[in-house]
């Protein structure tokens, strides 16, 4: 069945190429989520004059890759206890976490993120409070500039786990 989930780990580029190369992965999308104004742009969050995380909306196939395993997939590459950076990434749009608008999802989510780093973790798992698409270039950035920046280790991705 598909499912969405959007997720804040850093720079969008590496988590979106991390999660496009994994089984069930159905589409990837980057864009800004859980700020206060509407249509923000890259600039805008540059810039201080927006205040959104930059995220990944991730449609999957929760028959092959469960939330479980995407929070375990999460986990490999953030730092869950970073406060607004996430490898060379420092400012509020890197911040951490995991948007849904299922409480049912927020509480497992909730429960499986104090299981494997304990309570004292700074990621946001909060509903989704709205989602703007990215510029077009930022979609699958990694893969139109294979040597860009990515804080993501992409080598962290088991063979049996890449499509």
């Amino acid at each position: 069945m598909k499912r969405t989930i959007y997720l804040a780990g850093g720079c969008f580029w590496g988590v979106e190429e991390y999660f496009s190369r994994l089984k069930g992965t159905i589409a990837t999308e980057v864009g800004y989520a859980n700020g206060t104004t509407e249509n923000p742009t890259y600039e805008d969050l540059k810039q201080g004059r927006a205040d959104h995380a930059e995220t990944l909306r991730l449609d999957y196939d929760d028959a092959v890759l469960p939330l479980e395993k995407i929070v375990e997939h999460f986990l490999r590459f953030v730092d869950p206890h970073s406060v607004d950076k996430q490898g060379h990434d420092v400012g509020h749009q890197y911040r951490s976490g995991i948007y849904s608008n299922d409480e049912d999802e927020r509480e497992l989510i909730a429960n499986l993120l104090k299981a494997k780093v304990g309570e004292n973790h700074k990621i946001a798992v909060t509903p989704l409070l709205n989602f703007y698409e990215a510029e077009e270039y930022h979609q699958d950035y990694l893969k139109k500039n294979p040597h860009g920046y990515c804080h993501v280790n992409l080598s962290l991705i088991q063979p049996n786990e890449a499509k």
